[in-house]
């Protein structure tokens, strides 16, 4: 479990593939706590959880499946590609952004970046089926970044994006076209679920989920 609080934006070491896999190697000593990473633990690399398959000096090796390449944008990495990582929550720490799986639901395109007031808003085509999982002022993890939803449209949402955001994460490469990986809120996902559930034949719409109780 993440939580979208991107801890670093580091640049791909390597990309090797070999037999279908996808390895990563990826620096992360100037993590918080690296010297506590060992083999076997989970890291989100641009929101999709990932195994450490061999580490030396702060030097991770991740691997990624055909399917994952396929489903995320891992695929296209490259070396010097910058990808955001984020160490697994901990029990008992502070809680920051929202839950995050790490089980990346498809990828978008960056639509737009507009600069203005201080915010870049940036707008992403998901497609209908992804924007119906989303609510206006909901949040939404893109990248492996904790986000809130500014504007939601049938096939499209926007996210204002502060400039440490901007700075900190891979953000600050992205342009028109770029691709990224998106995931839904869980929670609003197990709220979907249980309405289509109870209410067969309905469409989730804002006035339903104000109705039932589950948005103001």
């Amino acid at each position: 479990m993440f939580t979208g609080i991107v801890e670093a934006a580091v640049a791909v070491r390597s990309a090797e593939r070999s037999d279908g896999l996808l390895r990563l190697k990826l620096d992360l000593s100037t993590l918080p706590d690296a010297a506590s990473m060992k083999l076997g633990d989970s890291v989100a690399v641009n929101g999709c959880c990932l195994t450490v398959a061999t580490l030396a000096g702060g030097v991770a090796t991740f691997e990624a499946v055909p399917e994952t390449q396929r489903l995320t944008n891992l695929g296209g990495l490259q070396t010097g590609s910058v990808v955001n990582v984020e160490r697994a929550l901990q029990a008992g720490a502070r809680f920051d952004g929202h839950f995050v799986q790490g089980h990346v639901d498809g990828t978008g395109h960056v639509l737009a970046l507009d600069e203005a007031s201080g915010e870049v808003r940036v707008g992403i085509d998901c497609g209908a089926a992804f924007a119906q999982q989303c609510i206006h002022k909901g949040s939404v993890c893109i990248d492996g970044i904790s986000l809130t939803i500014a504007e939601l449209d049938v096939s499209s949402f926007t996210v204002a994006v502060i400039p440490h955001t901007r700075r900190v994460t891979n953000i600050r490469y992205w342009k028109p076209g770029s691709l990224v990986n998106l995931e839904a809120d869980l929670i609003g996902k197990y709220v979907r679920r249980q309405l289509e559930a109870t209410t067969p034949g309905s469409s989730i719409t804002d006035e339903l989920l104000r109705r039932t109780g589950f948005a103001p």
